[in-house]
């Protein structure tokens, strides 16, 4: 799955904000710093999510952006669809779902990608910003089926994001 890097932002913006749930609004510019994000992009990201009705500005000396709901009610589906669109990674499932139907030669393939669109679709759905904040990932707590052995390596996947390849390489 692809998400650009508005998304990213979008997320860990969002993920400050419920870090500091329940204790007033956050200024922008204490967002950014936090976060290492662009104080002028994230301005219109969270003016996007005040749109959505996912936060809310207060104005004044203690004004900023603060969650409109709980961290418990904001899944990461939401967040990704407002930014970046559609989840899927091939097209969306009506398309999917048309080209099973039209194309006998090719129905097992495209039964795969619409597989691969559900399992990524039902975790971000299944997933609350309250869930990533506290350290949970959907897939692993619910499976049982990511417990490490001892002394087990770990390994790590690179997360693929629009428009920076090589943020957090070594050169």
């Amino acid at each position: 799955m692809k998400i650009s890097q508005k998304g990213l932002y979008a997320l860990q913006a969002m993920m400050m904000l419920s870090r500091h749930y329940n204790q007033g609004a956050i200024r922008i510019r204490d967002i950014a710093y936090e976060e290492a994000l662009p104080e002028k992009f994230l301005e219109l990201i969270l003016l996007e999510l005040k749109n959505a009705r996912m936060v809310e500005s207060v104005r004044g000396a203690k004004g900023g952006y603060q969650l409109r709901r709980a961290p418990s009610e904001i899944h990461l589906s939401e967040i990704i669809r407002l930014i970046d669109g559609p989840l899927a990674p091939f097209g969306d499932a009506d398309q999917l779902r048309t080209l099973i139907n039209r194309d006998d030669e090719h129905r097992a393939l495209y039964q795969v990608f619409l597989a691969v669109r559900d399992a990524a679709a039902k975790i971000l759905e299944h997933t609350t910003l309250a869930d990533i904040v506290n350290g949970k990932s959907a897939d692993a707590s619910k499976s049982g089926r990511s417990r490490k052995k001892k002394g087990e390596a770990s390994s790590v996947l690179p997360m693929v994001v629009h428009g920076n390849p090589t943020r957090g390489r070594d050169e």
